[in-house]
Protein backbone atom coordinates (compact mmCIF):
# COMPACT_ATOMS: atom_id res chain seq x y z
CA UNK A 1 0.00 0.00 0.00
CA UNK A 2 1.25 3.33 -0.51
CA UNK A 3 -0.34 6.96 0.69
CA UNK A 4 -0.15 10.37 -0.92
CA UNK A 5 -1.16 13.55 0.70
CA UNK A 6 -3.75 14.68 -1.62
CA UNK A 7 -4.67 18.61 -1.14
CA UNK A 8 -8.37 19.57 0.05
CA UNK A 9 -8.49 22.21 -2.62
CA UNK A 10 -7.22 19.45 -5.36
CA UNK A 11 -10.27 16.98 -4.13
CA UNK A 12 -12.71 19.81 -4.41
CA UNK A 13 -11.17 20.81 -7.64
CA UNK A 14 -11.85 17.18 -9.08
CA UNK A 15 -15.21 16.63 -7.57
CA UNK A 16 -16.12 19.67 -9.43
CA UNK A 17 -15.05 19.31 -12.61
CA UNK A 18 -15.81 15.33 -12.36
CA UNK A 19 -19.36 16.72 -11.66
CA UNK A 20 -18.54 18.94 -14.54
CA UNK A 21 -18.22 16.46 -17.08
CA UNK A 22 -20.72 13.83 -15.76
CA UNK A 23 -23.23 16.45 -16.98
CA UNK A 24 -22.70 15.98 -21.01
CA UNK A 25 -23.08 12.00 -20.98
CA UNK A 26 -22.91 9.04 -18.58
CA UNK A 27 -19.85 7.11 -18.36
CA UNK A 28 -18.96 3.89 -18.59
CA UNK A 29 -18.97 1.78 -15.46
CA UNK A 30 -15.90 -0.46 -14.40
CA UNK A 31 -17.73 -4.12 -14.28
CA UNK A 32 -15.25 -5.10 -11.69
CA UNK A 33 -15.22 -2.03 -9.64
CA UNK A 34 -17.97 -0.53 -6.83
CA UNK A 35 -17.75 3.27 -6.66
CA UNK A 36 -18.88 4.77 -3.52
CA UNK A 37 -18.76 8.61 -2.65
CA UNK A 38 -20.13 10.38 0.30
CA UNK A 39 -19.46 13.43 2.16
CA UNK A 40 -16.34 12.21 4.52
CA UNK A 41 -13.51 12.65 4.37
CA UNK A 42 -10.27 10.63 5.63
CA UNK A 43 -7.84 12.97 7.64
CA UNK A 44 -5.96 9.74 9.95
CA UNK A 45 -4.86 6.14 9.56
CA UNK A 46 -5.42 6.04 13.51
CA UNK A 47 -8.29 3.31 14.33
CA UNK A 48 -9.93 5.82 17.10
CA UNK A 49 -9.92 8.52 14.38
CA UNK A 50 -11.23 7.72 11.18
CA UNK A 51 -11.39 4.01 11.50
CA UNK A 52 -14.88 3.69 10.53
CA UNK A 53 -13.91 4.21 7.04
CA UNK A 54 -12.02 0.75 7.11
CA UNK A 55 -14.68 -1.23 9.05
CA UNK A 56 -16.99 -0.37 6.49
CA UNK A 57 -14.82 -0.75 3.43
CA UNK A 58 -14.47 -4.47 5.47
CA UNK A 59 -10.68 -3.59 5.27
CA UNK A 60 -10.56 -4.26 9.36
CA UNK A 61 -12.40 -6.05 11.55
CA UNK A 62 -13.63 -6.12 15.00
CA UNK A 63 -13.85 -8.99 17.70
CA UNK A 64 -17.41 -8.56 17.56
CA UNK A 65 -20.00 -7.07 15.03
CA UNK A 66 -23.26 -6.66 14.10
CA UNK A 67 -26.03 -8.28 12.02
CA UNK A 68 -28.14 -5.73 9.71
CA UNK A 69 -30.59 -5.40 12.69
CA UNK A 70 -28.32 -4.30 15.12
CA UNK A 71 -27.96 -7.39 17.07
CA UNK A 72 -24.26 -8.53 18.31
CA UNK A 73 -22.43 -10.91 15.90
CA UNK A 74 -19.08 -12.68 15.75
CA UNK A 75 -16.09 -10.77 14.33
CA UNK A 76 -12.72 -11.81 14.98
CA UNK A 77 -13.82 -13.71 17.79
CA UNK A 78 -16.04 -16.68 17.20
CA UNK A 79 -17.63 -16.51 21.09
CA UNK A 80 -17.93 -14.80 24.40
CA UNK A 81 -18.64 -15.74 27.91
CA UNK A 82 -18.87 -13.44 31.29
CA UNK A 83 -17.90 -14.56 34.63
CA UNK A 84 -17.47 -13.25 37.88
CA UNK A 85 -20.78 -10.85 37.44
CA UNK A 86 -19.74 -9.73 33.89
CA UNK A 87 -16.19 -8.70 35.56
CA UNK A 88 -13.88 -10.97 33.51
CA UNK A 89 -14.96 -11.53 30.12
CA UNK A 90 -13.41 -14.67 27.51
CA UNK A 91 -13.28 -13.85 23.85
CA UNK A 92 -12.51 -17.01 21.50
CA UNK A 93 -10.78 -16.09 18.51
CA UNK A 94 -11.21 -17.32 15.14
CA UNK A 95 -8.62 -19.93 14.61
CA UNK A 96 -8.06 -18.99 11.08
CA UNK A 97 -7.81 -15.25 10.56
CA UNK A 98 -4.73 -13.82 8.99
CA UNK A 99 -3.23 -10.27 8.01
CA UNK A 100 -2.67 -8.58 4.84
CA UNK A 101 0.30 -9.27 5.23
CA UNK A 102 0.15 -13.01 5.34
CA UNK A 103 0.98 -12.85 9.26
CA UNK A 104 -1.36 -15.66 11.28
CA UNK A 105 -3.43 -13.08 14.02
CA UNK A 106 -2.91 -14.27 17.41
CA UNK A 107 -4.39 -13.69 21.08
CA UNK A 108 -1.04 -12.31 21.79
CA UNK A 109 -1.24 -9.21 18.40
CA UNK A 110 -5.23 -8.91 19.53
CA UNK A 111 -3.60 -7.85 23.23
CA UNK A 112 -1.30 -5.66 22.31
CA UNK A 113 -4.23 -3.51 19.56
CA UNK A 114 -6.69 -3.63 23.00
CA UNK A 115 -3.88 -2.14 25.26
CA UNK A 116 -3.05 0.42 22.79
CA UNK A 117 -6.60 1.58 22.18
CA UNK A 118 -7.17 1.42 26.12
CA UNK A 119 -5.26 4.33 26.86
CA UNK A 120 -6.89 6.47 24.14
CA UNK A 121 -9.29 8.72 25.37
CA UNK A 122 -10.64 8.56 21.69
CA UNK A 123 -12.13 5.18 22.45
CA UNK A 124 -15.01 3.85 24.27
CA UNK A 125 -12.83 0.77 25.52
CA UNK A 126 -10.82 3.67 28.35
CA UNK A 127 -14.16 4.26 29.58
CA UNK A 128 -15.12 0.54 30.59
CA UNK A 129 -12.23 0.35 33.66
CA UNK A 130 -10.18 -2.18 31.99
CA UNK A 131 -7.94 -3.57 34.83
CA UNK A 132 -6.05 -6.28 32.55
CA UNK A 133 -6.34 -7.95 29.43
CA UNK A 134 -4.33 -10.93 28.90
CA UNK A 135 -3.83 -13.51 25.91
CA UNK A 136 -4.87 -17.37 27.12
CA UNK A 137 -4.18 -19.82 23.70
CA UNK A 138 -6.51 -18.72 21.37
CA UNK A 139 -8.44 -16.32 23.62
CA UNK A 140 -8.23 -12.89 24.82
CA UNK A 141 -9.28 -12.45 28.85
CA UNK A 142 -10.68 -8.74 29.78
CA UNK A 143 -10.39 -8.18 33.29
CA UNK A 144 -12.49 -5.15 34.38
CA UNK A 145 -12.61 -3.10 37.71
CA UNK A 146 -16.32 -3.42 37.89
CA UNK A 147 -19.54 -5.40 36.95
CA UNK A 148 -20.43 -4.03 33.22
CA UNK A 149 -22.43 -5.73 30.82
CA UNK A 150 -21.77 -3.54 27.52
CA UNK A 151 -18.32 -4.74 26.55
CA UNK A 152 -19.17 -7.16 23.78
CA UNK A 153 -20.76 -4.04 22.13
CA UNK A 154 -17.70 -1.27 23.02
CA UNK A 155 -15.82 -4.28 21.27
CA UNK A 156 -17.78 -3.45 18.06
CA UNK A 157 -16.59 0.23 18.18
CA UNK A 158 -14.11 0.91 14.86
CA UNK A 159 -11.64 2.34 17.50
CA UNK A 160 -10.94 -1.43 18.25
CA UNK A 161 -10.02 -2.78 14.63
CA UNK A 162 -7.04 -5.43 15.11
CA UNK A 163 -4.32 -4.34 12.58
CA UNK A 164 -1.45 -5.97 11.84
CA UNK A 165 2.36 -5.33 14.32
CA UNK A 166 3.36 -4.43 10.53
CA UNK A 167 0.82 -1.08 10.41
CA UNK A 168 2.45 0.48 13.41
CA UNK A 169 5.78 2.33 12.83
CA UNK A 170 8.39 2.49 15.79
CA UNK A 171 6.49 5.06 17.65
CA UNK A 172 2.95 2.69 17.42
CA UNK A 173 1.45 5.01 15.22
CA UNK A 174 0.03 3.29 12.28
CA UNK A 175 1.59 3.92 9.03
CA UNK A 176 -0.30 1.47 7.02
CA UNK A 177 -4.08 -0.28 7.93
CA UNK A 178 -3.80 -4.26 7.28
CA UNK A 179 -6.34 -5.58 9.05
CA UNK A 180 -7.99 -9.16 8.25
CA UNK A 181 -11.34 -8.33 6.29
CA UNK A 182 -12.02 -9.62 2.96
CA UNK A 183 -10.31 -6.38 1.44
CA UNK A 184 -6.96 -5.09 1.77
CA UNK A 185 -5.67 -1.68 1.10
CA UNK A 186 -4.43 -0.49 -2.49
CA UNK A 187 -4.25 3.06 -2.47
CA UNK A 188 -5.08 5.63 0.28
CA UNK A 189 -4.88 9.87 -0.88
CA UNK A 190 -6.18 11.48 2.14
CA UNK A 191 -8.20 12.98 2.06
CA UNK A 192 -10.22 12.18 -0.75
CA UNK A 193 -10.31 8.58 -2.04
CA UNK A 194 -9.61 5.22 -0.63
CA UNK A 195 -9.00 2.08 -3.21
CA UNK A 196 -9.52 -1.35 -1.53
CA UNK A 197 -9.13 -4.77 -3.59
CA UNK A 198 -10.53 -8.28 -2.77
CA UNK A 199 -8.06 -10.34 -0.80
CA UNK A 200 -7.57 -14.13 -2.27
CA UNK A 201 -7.89 -17.15 -0.13
CA UNK A 202 -9.81 -14.88 2.61
CA UNK A 203 -11.40 -17.15 5.71
CA UNK A 204 -14.57 -16.14 4.79
CA UNK A 205 -16.68 -16.65 1.53
CA UNK A 206 -15.31 -15.10 -1.66
CA UNK A 207 -16.89 -11.61 -2.13
CA UNK A 208 -18.50 -10.71 -5.39
CA UNK A 209 -16.80 -7.65 -6.10
CA UNK A 210 -13.58 -7.66 -7.11
CA UNK A 211 -12.62 -4.17 -6.23
CA UNK A 212 -13.74 -1.34 -4.21
CA UNK A 213 -13.24 2.49 -4.83
CA UNK A 214 -14.72 5.42 -1.88
CA UNK A 215 -14.37 9.40 -3.35
CA UNK A 216 -15.00 12.01 -0.52
CA UNK A 217 -16.81 14.78 -2.07
CA UNK A 218 -17.45 17.27 -0.56
CA UNK A 219 -20.63 19.41 -2.41
CA UNK A 220 -24.36 17.88 -2.29
CA UNK A 221 -24.90 19.04 -5.70
CA UNK A 222 -21.77 17.47 -7.39
CA UNK A 223 -23.00 14.08 -5.08
CA UNK A 224 -26.46 14.21 -7.28
CA UNK A 225 -24.69 14.88 -10.21
CA UNK A 226 -22.67 11.42 -9.66
CA UNK A 227 -25.29 9.49 -8.86
CA UNK A 228 -27.46 10.81 -11.42
CA UNK A 229 -25.10 10.17 -14.46
CA UNK A 230 -23.16 6.74 -13.72
CA UNK A 231 -20.04 8.27 -11.99
CA UNK A 232 -20.50 5.91 -9.05
CA UNK A 233 -22.54 2.78 -7.90
CA UNK A 234 -23.49 4.32 -4.18
CA UNK A 235 -23.55 7.74 -3.27
CA UNK A 236 -24.23 8.58 0.54
CA UNK A 237 -25.07 12.20 1.83
CA UNK A 238 -27.51 13.63 -0.90
CA UNK A 239 -29.90 16.70 0.06
CA UNK A 240 -33.85 16.70 -0.29
CA UNK A 241 -33.04 18.20 -3.67
CA UNK A 242 -30.62 15.30 -4.81
CA UNK A 243 -32.98 12.91 -3.57
CA UNK A 244 -36.03 14.00 -6.18
CA UNK A 245 -33.21 14.46 -8.50
CA UNK A 246 -32.22 10.63 -8.68
CA UNK A 247 -35.72 9.64 -7.98
CA UNK A 248 -36.91 11.55 -11.53
CA UNK A 249 -33.51 9.43 -12.90
CA UNK A 250 -33.84 6.20 -14.55
CA UNK A 251 -31.16 3.42 -13.40
CA UNK A 252 -30.95 4.37 -9.90
CA UNK A 253 -32.70 4.28 -6.89
CA UNK A 254 -32.90 5.55 -3.22
CA UNK A 255 -32.02 3.70 -0.23
CA UNK A 256 -33.01 4.41 2.91
CA UNK A 257 -33.30 3.61 6.75
CA UNK A 258 -34.07 5.23 10.17
CA UNK A 259 -30.87 5.63 12.14
CA UNK A 260 -30.51 5.47 15.77
CA UNK A 261 -29.42 9.66 15.73
CA UNK A 262 -31.15 12.04 16.84
CA UNK A 263 -31.29 15.80 16.28
CA UNK A 264 -31.50 17.79 19.29
CA UNK A 265 -30.49 20.77 20.82
CA UNK A 266 -27.87 20.77 24.18
CA UNK A 267 -28.75 22.91 26.67
CA UNK A 268 -26.48 24.45 28.98
CA UNK A 269 -28.61 23.96 32.51
CA UNK A 270 -26.28 25.88 34.25
CA UNK A 271 -26.83 29.30 32.41
CA UNK A 272 -28.57 31.76 34.36
CA UNK A 273 -31.21 31.77 31.47
CA UNK A 274 -31.44 28.28 30.59
CA UNK A 275 -31.24 26.58 34.64
CA UNK A 276 -35.12 27.42 34.97
CA UNK A 277 -36.65 24.25 33.54
CA UNK A 278 -39.52 26.28 33.08
CA UNK A 279 -37.70 27.98 29.68
CA UNK A 280 -36.37 25.17 28.56
CA UNK A 281 -39.72 23.35 28.23
CA UNK A 282 -40.86 26.60 26.72
CA UNK A 283 -38.03 26.40 24.36
CA UNK A 284 -39.41 22.89 23.19
CA UNK A 285 -43.12 23.98 23.06
CA UNK A 286 -42.16 26.73 20.50
CA UNK A 287 -40.62 24.57 17.59
CA UNK A 288 -43.18 23.59 15.09
CA UNK A 289 -41.12 20.13 14.57
CA UNK A 290 -43.35 18.80 11.89
CA UNK A 291 -43.22 22.04 10.04
CA UNK A 292 -39.37 22.36 10.56
CA UNK A 293 -38.83 18.49 9.52
CA UNK A 294 -41.28 19.20 6.55
CA UNK A 295 -39.74 22.32 5.47
CA UNK A 296 -35.77 21.38 6.04
CA UNK A 297 -35.69 17.40 5.84
CA UNK A 298 -38.74 17.01 3.75
CA UNK A 299 -39.99 14.55 5.28
CA UNK A 300 -42.66 15.59 8.56
CA UNK A 301 -42.51 12.35 9.98
CA UNK A 302 -38.86 12.83 10.99
CA UNK A 303 -39.97 15.38 13.38
CA UNK A 304 -39.24 14.07 16.79
CA UNK A 305 -41.68 13.66 19.55
CA UNK A 306 -39.08 12.32 22.07
CA UNK A 307 -35.18 11.89 22.26
CA UNK A 308 -35.24 8.14 21.43
CA UNK A 309 -36.37 7.51 17.86
CA UNK A 310 -38.11 4.57 17.41
CA UNK A 311 -35.22 2.26 16.04
CA UNK A 312 -34.28 1.93 19.83
CA UNK A 313 -37.45 -0.15 20.47
CA UNK A 314 -35.78 -0.96 23.80
CA UNK A 315 -36.19 2.63 24.57
CA UNK A 316 -39.26 3.15 23.57
CA UNK A 317 -41.33 4.31 26.85
CA UNK A 318 -44.72 5.40 26.84
CA UNK A 319 -44.48 9.02 27.16
CA UNK A 320 -46.62 11.81 26.35
CA UNK A 321 -45.35 13.33 22.76
CA UNK A 322 -43.41 16.72 22.71
CA UNK A 323 -46.02 19.19 21.47
CA UNK A 324 -46.22 22.72 19.61
CA UNK A 325 -47.77 25.25 21.76
CA UNK A 326 -46.97 28.93 21.43
CA UNK A 327 -49.11 30.01 23.81
CA UNK A 328 -48.14 27.49 26.45
CA UNK A 329 -44.39 28.52 25.88
CA UNK A 330 -45.37 32.20 26.27
CA UNK A 331 -46.95 31.72 29.71
CA UNK A 332 -44.31 29.59 30.96
CA UNK A 333 -41.59 32.23 30.17
CA UNK A 334 -43.82 34.69 32.00
CA UNK A 335 -44.13 31.84 34.53
CA UNK A 336 -40.35 32.00 34.58
CA UNK A 337 -40.53 35.95 35.43
CA UNK A 338 -39.37 36.88 31.67
CA UNK A 339 -41.92 39.62 30.28
CA UNK A 340 -41.78 41.26 26.41
CA UNK A 341 -40.64 44.45 25.89
CA UNK A 342 -41.94 47.17 23.52
CA UNK A 343 -40.04 45.18 20.57
CA UNK A 344 -41.32 42.08 21.79
CA UNK A 345 -38.01 40.58 23.00
CA UNK A 346 -38.42 38.99 26.68
CA UNK A 347 -36.48 40.54 28.97
CA UNK A 348 -36.03 39.94 33.36
CA UNK A 349 -34.33 42.49 35.11
CA UNK A 350 -33.52 44.92 32.06
CA UNK A 351 -31.94 41.75 30.35
CA UNK A 352 -32.90 40.08 27.13
CA UNK A 353 -33.43 36.59 26.60
CA UNK A 354 -30.81 36.22 24.19
CA UNK A 355 -29.30 32.87 23.24
CA UNK A 356 -26.61 31.64 21.14
CA UNK A 357 -26.81 28.57 19.35
CA UNK A 358 -24.37 26.64 17.69
CA UNK A 359 -24.10 23.81 15.22
CA UNK A 360 -21.71 22.98 12.62
CA UNK A 361 -21.53 22.28 8.68
CA UNK A 362 -20.35 18.45 8.49
CA UNK A 363 -23.88 17.44 8.06
CA UNK A 364 -26.23 20.20 5.83
CA UNK A 365 -29.25 19.90 7.15
CA UNK A 366 -28.16 21.58 10.32
CA UNK A 367 -27.39 25.30 9.72
CA UNK A 368 -30.86 25.36 7.90
CA UNK A 369 -32.26 23.63 10.99
CA UNK A 370 -30.88 26.37 13.06
CA UNK A 371 -32.06 28.79 10.91
CA UNK A 372 -35.94 27.18 11.38
CA UNK A 373 -35.16 27.39 14.83
CA UNK A 374 -34.09 30.88 15.40
CA UNK A 375 -37.51 32.14 13.56
CA UNK A 376 -39.55 29.53 15.60
CA UNK A 377 -37.88 30.79 18.90
CA UNK A 378 -38.35 34.65 17.29
CA UNK A 379 -42.27 33.92 17.99
CA UNK A 380 -42.38 33.61 21.51
CA UNK A 381 -39.80 36.96 22.27
CA UNK A 382 -36.63 34.32 22.53
CA UNK A 383 -33.89 35.95 20.40
CA UNK A 384 -31.34 33.24 18.93
CA UNK A 385 -28.06 34.54 17.26
CA UNK A 386 -26.82 31.41 15.49
CA UNK A 387 -23.28 30.00 15.04
CA UNK A 388 -22.25 28.34 12.24
CA UNK A 389 -18.70 26.59 13.26
CA UNK A 390 -16.65 23.94 13.42
CA UNK A 391 -17.79 20.63 15.17
CA UNK A 392 -14.87 20.50 17.55
CA UNK A 393 -16.23 24.18 18.70
CA UNK A 394 -19.14 22.44 20.65
CA UNK A 395 -16.55 20.03 22.88
CA UNK A 396 -14.39 23.08 23.42
CA UNK A 397 -16.91 25.48 24.54
CA UNK A 398 -18.64 22.34 26.84
CA UNK A 399 -15.19 22.28 28.70
CA UNK A 400 -14.92 26.05 29.09
CA UNK A 401 -18.64 26.40 30.43
CA UNK A 402 -19.02 28.85 27.58
CA UNK A 403 -21.78 26.72 25.60
CA UNK A 404 -25.38 27.65 25.58
CA UNK A 405 -26.69 25.96 22.56
CA UNK A 406 -26.13 23.64 20.53
CA UNK A 407 -28.06 22.18 17.50
CA UNK A 408 -25.82 18.63 17.06
CA UNK A 409 -26.93 14.92 15.54
CA UNK A 410 -26.17 12.84 18.05
CA UNK A 411 -25.85 9.11 17.67
CA UNK A 412 -27.35 7.06 20.21
CA UNK A 413 -25.36 3.77 19.28
CA UNK A 414 -22.06 4.04 18.90
CA UNK A 415 -21.15 0.90 19.74
CA UNK A 416 -24.43 -1.52 18.77
CA UNK A 417 -25.98 -0.83 22.77
CA UNK A 418 -27.08 2.47 23.27
CA UNK A 419 -26.76 2.03 27.20
CA UNK A 420 -23.02 3.27 27.05
CA UNK A 421 -23.72 6.23 25.05
CA UNK A 422 -26.69 6.82 27.26
CA UNK A 423 -24.46 6.16 30.26
CA UNK A 424 -22.12 9.28 28.88
CA UNK A 425 -24.85 11.83 27.69
CA UNK A 426 -26.02 11.80 31.41
CA UNK A 427 -23.51 10.85 32.90
CA UNK A 428 -21.47 12.87 35.75
CA UNK A 429 -20.79 16.17 34.05
CA UNK A 430 -22.30 15.60 31.01
CA UNK A 431 -20.77 15.02 27.95
CA UNK A 432 -19.37 16.82 24.94
CA UNK A 433 -22.48 15.94 22.63
CA UNK A 434 -24.64 14.96 25.77
CA UNK A 435 -26.32 16.75 28.97
CA UNK A 436 -24.66 19.84 30.64
CA UNK A 437 -24.81 21.76 34.02
CA UNK A 438 -27.42 19.10 34.46
CA UNK A 439 -28.05 15.74 37.11
CA UNK A 440 -30.81 13.67 38.16
CA UNK A 441 -30.14 11.06 41.08
CA UNK A 442 -32.79 8.93 39.68
CA UNK A 443 -31.05 8.41 36.46
CA UNK A 444 -27.56 8.15 37.51
CA UNK A 445 -29.13 5.47 39.48
CA UNK A 446 -31.05 3.87 36.24
CA UNK A 447 -27.42 3.84 34.27
CA UNK A 448 -25.53 2.50 36.91
CA UNK A 449 -27.96 -0.50 37.34
CA UNK A 450 -28.08 -0.83 33.61
CA UNK A 451 -24.29 -1.33 32.99
CA UNK A 452 -24.44 -3.66 36.13
CA UNK A 453 -26.40 -5.71 34.62
CA UNK A 454 -30.18 -5.10 35.18
CA UNK A 455 -32.71 -6.61 32.37
CA UNK A 456 -36.24 -7.74 31.99
CA UNK A 457 -38.62 -5.48 33.69
CA UNK A 458 -36.25 -4.22 35.90
CA UNK A 459 -34.03 -3.14 33.31
CA UNK A 460 -37.30 -1.64 31.08
CA UNK A 461 -37.86 0.21 34.50
CA UNK A 462 -34.74 1.72 34.75
CA UNK A 463 -34.97 2.68 30.85
CA UNK A 464 -38.03 4.41 31.57
CA UNK A 465 -36.69 6.19 34.35
CA UNK A 466 -34.08 7.94 31.95
CA UNK A 467 -36.14 8.70 29.01
CA UNK A 468 -38.83 10.17 31.23
CA UNK A 469 -36.92 12.39 33.15
CA UNK A 470 -34.90 13.46 29.50
CA UNK A 471 -38.80 14.33 28.39
CA UNK A 472 -39.87 16.24 31.07
CA UNK A 473 -36.16 18.21 32.13
CA UNK A 474 -35.24 18.92 28.40
CA UNK A 475 -31.31 18.29 29.12
CA UNK A 476 -31.33 18.35 25.44
CA UNK A 477 -34.63 19.39 23.06
CA UNK A 478 -35.19 16.71 20.83
CA UNK A 479 -36.16 18.15 16.95
CA UNK A 480 -35.71 15.61 14.24
CA UNK A 481 -34.99 11.88 13.91
CA UNK A 482 -32.60 11.06 11.02
CA UNK A 483 -32.83 8.71 8.15
CA UNK A 484 -29.38 7.59 6.46
CA UNK A 485 -29.97 8.03 2.17
CA UNK A 486 -27.68 6.69 -0.73
CA UNK A 487 -28.88 6.53 -4.49
CA UNK A 488 -27.84 3.30 -5.64
CA UNK A 489 -27.24 2.62 -9.59
CA UNK A 490 -29.34 -0.59 -10.74
CA UNK A 491 -25.96 -2.48 -11.64
CA UNK A 492 -25.61 -2.92 -7.82
CA UNK A 493 -27.86 -6.16 -6.50
CA UNK A 494 -27.94 -6.99 -3.02
CA UNK A 495 -26.77 -3.70 -1.31
CA UNK A 496 -28.27 -3.06 2.43
CA UNK A 497 -28.09 0.41 4.43
CA UNK A 498 -27.35 -0.84 7.65
CA UNK A 499 -28.63 1.84 9.99
CA UNK A 500 -25.96 1.34 12.43
CA UNK A 501 -22.83 1.94 9.62
CA UNK A 502 -21.01 -0.96 11.11
CA UNK A 503 -19.94 -1.63 7.64
CA UNK A 504 -21.39 -1.20 3.95
CA UNK A 505 -21.76 -4.71 3.62
CA UNK A 506 -19.94 -5.02 0.67
CA UNK A 507 -19.64 -8.75 0.52
CA UNK A 508 -23.21 -9.05 0.06
CA UNK A 509 -23.01 -6.84 -2.90
CA UNK A 510 -22.85 -8.17 -6.70
CA UNK A 511 -22.28 -5.97 -9.90
CA UNK A 512 -24.20 -6.85 -12.99
CA UNK A 513 -21.71 -7.69 -15.76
Amino acid sequence: MHIRPHLRGVAVLAAVVLAATACGSRAASPTDTLRIAGPFELHSLESSADGYFFTRLQVTETLVTADVDGALAPGLATSWAAEDDNRTWTFELAEDAEFHDGEPMTAENVVAVLEKVEAEAASPLADVGVEAIRAEGGSVVIELADSYVSLPAVLSHYSTAILAPSAYDEEGKVEDVIGTGPYRIETIQMPSRIETVRVADWRGEEPDVEKVSFQAVGRAESRAVMATSDQADVVFGLEPAGRERVEKTDGVDMASTLQPRTIHMKMNAGDPALKDVRVRQAISLALDRDAIAEAVLREKELAATQLMPPTLKDWDADLEPLTYDTEGAKALLADAGWKAGADGTLKKNGDPLRLELLTYPDRPELPALATAIQAELAKVGVQVDVEVSNSSEIPAKHADGTLQMALVAQFFALVTDPLPTVADTFGEGGSDWGAMGWSDPAVAEAVAALTTGAEGAEGAAHRETIVRAAQEQLPLVPVAWYRMNAAVNDRVDGFVLDSLETTWRITDVELAS
